[in-house]
């Protein structure tokens, strides 16, 4: 063998405790390299579902007999829940030696597996840097996917090629870097979807007919951008420094989407203060435009920053600064307690 490669995990018998949105795709990857998967456990409708159609013929039993059939085992939960499961698991016994058992959690690194550890398993913190759907359509989706990995050294090379078996890029996590990581991956693909759909709606009330197909190639290209170029991709009026624009802005959604002003404006100082320091927004212009972002509730035409002040209404482009990229996430939890 190259010693360049990555080794060829053994084919394994696989289960999936919590049939949520992960934990299916994952075991019909590694079904699709030659795993087999032997059972799965779920409490939601939603869950059963889910692991029949993506799991067609894998029996539905309880969590301890999903582990006393599987050599390996993806725990597939939510992040609060995953301790308690974890250790539950210990204590009854139901964990064996030498098995190998995965979780998919991204705030967590190999650490909250120790009570298994300590009844012998072996331990792998996989998280796929990818938002799921439940269905099919997951599986193809991990070729080329991230995963943050950690693992115990001796476990490193394991954890790694299970990984390349589904498809994905392996990438190390330190153990305690493990929340800042997921911090990340949550700023820019969970809040981007809140983005998203706030401006399709406010869109919608604009009259627009088809807000996907208008913020689909301009929210394309500033993530193509973004991620090229970083903060140099930053453009729209905040960048510019338009205050009247951006007051002009904050007016509108005061009266159509006052739910949406916080997050506009904490976004647009975070965009000022990151085009200041990449000397994108001119020092002259931020006073005018950091006053129309403080917050005063005065977006008037005489007030600071209004319409009729510095930096006029001249640039109308939207805002392009490009959110981050991060899938996934990953999953949120279901009523019924998976992934």
């Amino acid at each position: 063998m190259n010693p360049t490669q990555q080794p060829r995990p053994a084919r394994l018998t696989v289960g999936v405790v919590g049939a949520g949105r992960v934990g299916p795709a994952l075991a019909r990857a590694l079904q699709l390299t030659g795993h087999r998967p032997v059972a799965v456990s779920g409490v939601s409708d939603a869950s059963v579902r889910r692991a029949s159609d993506m799991l067609p013929d894998v029996p539905l039993v309880p969590p301890a007999q999903v582990l006393a059939l599987a050599d390996l085992v993806l725990l597939t939960v939510p992040d609060d829940a995953l301790p308690g499961l974890v250790q539950g698991l210990a204590e009854t016994g139901a964990v064996r030696p030498g098995q190998l058992i995965v979780h998919t959690s991204g705030r967590y690194g190999a650490g909250v597996l120790d009570p298994a550890r300590r009844a012998g398993a072996l331990p792998l913190a996989l998280h796929p840097a990818m938002t799921f759907t439940g269905t099919m359509v997951d599986v193809q989706r991990l070729v080329g996917c991230s995963f943050g990995v950690t693992a115990p050294d001796e476990l490193r090379l394991a954890a790694e090629a299970l990984v390349i078996e589904m498809g994905g890029e392996p990438e190390w996590i330190a153990e305690d870097a493990r929340p800042l990581y997921h911090a990340a991956l949550a700023l820019g693909a969970n809040h981007l979807v809140t983005l998203v759909a706030q401006a399709m709606e406010l869109l919608r009330t604009a009259g627009v007919e088809h807000p996907d197909r208008m913020l689909g190639p301009l929210l394309g290209a500033a993530l193509d951008n973004a991620l090229r170029s970083g903060d140099a991709a930053l453009t729209g009026p905040v960048a510019r420094g338009d205050a009247g624009t951006v007051a002009a802005h904050v007016a509108e959604l005061r009266r159509h989407a006052p739910g949406t002003v916080a997050g506009y404006l904490a976004m647009a100082r975070g965009t000022a203060d990151r085009a200041l320091a990449h000397g994108l927004l001119k020092p002259e212009l931020a006073e005018d435009l950091l006053g129309v972002l403080a917050d005063d509730g005065d977006t008037s035409p005489g007030g600071p920053g209004g319409t009729g002040g510095p930096g006029g209404t001249g640039g109308t482009t939207p805002g392009t600064g490009g959110p981050g990229t991060g899938p996934a996430p990953t999953d949120e939890g279901t009523p019924g307690g998976e992934r």
